[in-house]
């Protein structure tokens, strides 16, 4: 299905979004003037990456942090420390906004702004991870636009793809492997529970088993402020020491995009 690197018989991208504030923000302006809510999401900037950056490093594993803009004006230090040990720092938009509800005019500043600001912390950033995994009909001529090389958006497959259409590769996701869908709390509804680590275990691993079985691309999906918790921290040691111990090849976003280019 897709040739891995030094024999390795699938792969694997370890992947964050940045969101902090800004994801509260975004779904909800209102939430700006409510700082208990948005408390939730600082819990990343100020205690989640130093944790998940002490983490990855102990299994060796470069990851991908895609990035709020506007997070990121609020958490330099923190975009600084993920790139200063080598992580890769790619697009979220510039506030945690679904590009449907943009024109393309809007769409077009959120990356232009977002590309900004990412860049003056010092990222070279080649990918684009929208809100909520949406595009708009514009989202992809927009991405060309600005000299994106892959987008990792899609959950139409488990391999990195080119676009037909589009000089972009796709690094495709699932919501299996997000887990945002099963820790996620929101206390304004009290609409949904928190899961707990085992689980989800029961839930990514056999996932992880069965893409490793067909020669796929595990894309893990996390957010900080959700899987930075300390008992979740401890389960994604566990999900990555079986990913080390089943044989994936680890690479970033980018990395893995390149080779779908090559």
């Amino acid at each position: 299905m897709f040739t891995w690197p030094e024999g390795h018989w699938f792969g694997a991208t370890i992947s964050f979004d940045f969101d902090a504030e800004e994801v509260w923000i975004g779904e909800n302006p209102r939430n700006a003037d409510r700082p208990g809510v948005l408390s939730q999401g600082a819990y990343g900037p100020r205690v989640a990456v130093p944790l998940l950056l002490e983490l990855l490093d102990r299994h060796s594993i470069t990851a991908t942090f895609f990035c709020c803009g506007r997070d990121a004006e609020r958490h330099p230090e923190s975009i600084r420390a993920i790139l200063a040990a080598g992580h890769e720092v790619a697009h979220h938009g510039l506030t945690h906004t679904s590009p449907t509800e943009l024109s393309a005019a809007e769409e077009r500043r959120e990356l232009r702004e977002g590309l900004a600001i990412l860049r003056s912390t010092g990222a070279t950033v080649t990918g684009y991870r929208s809100p909520s995994w949406d595009f708009s009909t514009n989202t992809l001529d927009l991405l060309v636009e600005h000299g994106f090389e892959y987008s990792s958006n899609l959950l139409d497959h488990i391999v990195p793809y080119r676009h037909a259409a589009h000089d972009l590769v796709e690094v495709p996701v699932s919501w299996i492997l997000d887990d945002a869908p099963h820790f996620w709390f929101a206390n304004d509804t009290w609409n949904k529970t928190i899961r707990s680590p085992r689980e989800v275990l029961d839930v990514w691993r056999p996932e992880i088993s069965g893409i490793a079985a067909l020669g796929g691309h595990v894309m893990l999906t996390m957010h900080p402020m959700i899987t930075g918790r300390p008992s979740r921290l401890a389960m994604l040691d566990t999900v990555l020491t079986q990913l080390a111990e089943e044989g994936a090849w680890f690479g970033t976003a980018h990395e893995t995009a390149r080779l779908a280019r090559a």
